[in-house]
């Protein structure tokens, strides 16, 4: 799974027109991942991603949009880096921080709409 999911990878691409973005990571020193969600009425409509890393970051990255689109924001946030490697039939135990960078990105877009959504409808 890891393998096709580096091969043809998931919802890959920048997200103009997105309501919420997170990332994860440092590209100076190693894997990063930017992810872009949509979100109407409550549910990630669409979701997608860029990523800077090696095959397990890529495959993590795309499971974790797989994971993630369709559910509402709330079922989104519970998504566990031990999620997205099982999802993915296990990752090596040095390729573990991959998967962590899925779920923080996540959490981090998810947090990024709240903050947009609150100042919208504050100002």
């Amino acid at each position: 799974m890891v393998i096709e999911h580096f091969m043809c990878p998931r919802n890959i691409g920048n997200m103009p027109d997105a309501n919420g973005e997170g990332t994860c990571g440092d590209p100076a020193c190693g894997d990063s991942l930017t992810l872009y969600i949509k979100v109407k009425d409550n549910v990630i409509t669409d979701i997608s991603f860029l990523v800077f890393g090696c095959v397990a970051a890529i495959a993590s990255s795309s499971m974790t949009t797989e994971l993630a689109k369709g559910k509402t924001l709330e079922d989104a946030l519970k998504i566990t880096d031990n999620d997205i490697a099982d999802a993915l039939g296990g990752l090596p135990e040095h390729k573990m921080h991959c998967s962590v960078l899925g779920a923080t990105a996540l959490k981090n877009a998810i947090d990024n709409y709240f903050s947009r959504t609150s100042c919208h409808v504050e100002g």
